[in-house]
């Protein structure tokens, strides 16, 4: 840094003094010196050149544009845009900025986002739909940082009976008509995987690729049993098989006494290897974690909710 001042110390007075094309030159030269761009080399230069008397031979640092640059989006469009981010689910900002549109209309609609009340305004609506993706994730890193809207892993390997289960791998033939798939648990649990919240239980089929979602109240088997009951019953085609995770709340005798009542085959992914139910895997981003967020559900009136909502999103 030292060396820069130096350069454009030698070339400022120069630079003053110097006509049109004598000027670019020397632009030029320190340019090639220092690997400044034109345009701070030029405002490095006729910045020595207004110094005040007295300091000629003073150490100035070089200026930062970017930290003195004035602010282009005004601080409300800045938390009116934490609150539209946590709304869709703390998406990135490529999807963000393509789906803005949409977001302040439905917000709108539903009277959440009212202009000329709390920070949002029509201007504010303008700036947040000028903003670029970049621009969007360059100010919602301090949100992202302090509230990673994130899921846990709830899945504890059940050693109960896990030897006598056939395993089914990643590469395996897969089945050659419907009625195999893939279930998995989603914890919505939030930052915490601390006290009771609900869980969506999720079925995908391995050939056809449709999906079953209902929540439960928890993962205790009782529930779990009952989720499975239903979804045999929702299905339009006959289920031949069952492959889980090496969860507790699926390796127990409920859910395997309950399997072998309806000749259902059983099986299940090896522990710790994802890649066993990849497909599964998929639809629980794509699809639960798509309209149910990762928010902590665990009230009464959330699992009636989230009932609902996958209803709704079984029968779209």
């Amino acid at each position: 840094m030292n060396t820069r001042i130096e350069i454009t110390k030698k070339y400022a007075t120069a630079y003053a003094k110097a006509g049109r094309q004598q000027k670019s030159a020397i632009l030029d030269a320190v340019t090639d010196i220092t690997g400044w761009n034109r345009d701070h080399a030029r405002q490095q230069l006729m910045r020595r050149t207004r110094q005040p008397k007295g300091r000629a031979n003073a150490t100035v640092a070089v200026i930062d544009r970017r930290k003195t640059k004035a602010r282009k989006y005004s601080y409300d469009a800045i938390k009116i845009l934490q609150y539209v981010w946590s709304v869709a689910g703390g998406i990135c900002g490529k999807y963000l900025a393509q789906a803005m549109v949409d977001l302040l209309n439905s917000l709108e609609a539903h009277n959440h986002l009212v202009p000329g009340q709390g920070r949002y305004s029509t201007n504010v609506r303008d700036e947040l739909v000028s903003m670029s993706p970049a621009t969007i994730d360059r100010y919602l890193a301090p949100a992202r940082a302090r509230d990673t809207l994130r899921g846990k892993s709830a899945t504890k390997p059940g050693t109960l009976l896990r030897n006598s289960i056939q395993v089914r791998k990643a590469g395996d033939e897969v089945e050659a008509e419907p009625g195999f798939f893939e279930v998995d648990t989603v914890a919505h649990c939030g930052p915490t995987l601390k006290g009771e919240f609900i869980r969506s239980v999720n079925y995908t089929d391995m050939h056809t690729g449709w999906v079953y979602t209902r929540a439960v109240k928890n993962n205790a088997a009782v529930h779990i049993v009952a989720a499975c009951t239903h979804f045999v019953e929702a299905v339009p085609y006959l289920v031949t098989g069952l492959d889980f995770d090496n969860g507790s709340e699926f390796i127990n005798h409920d859910l395997i006494d309950w399997a072998a009542q309806r000749k259902i085959f059983f099986t299940r992914g090896r522990p710790y290897t994802k890649n066993d139910q990849a497909t599964i895997e998929s639809k629980n981003n794509h699809l639960v974690r798509r309209y149910g967020f990762y928010y902590r559900y665990d009230t009464t009136t959330e699992l009636g909710l989230m009932t609902t909502l996958w209803a709704l999103v079984n029968d779209q």
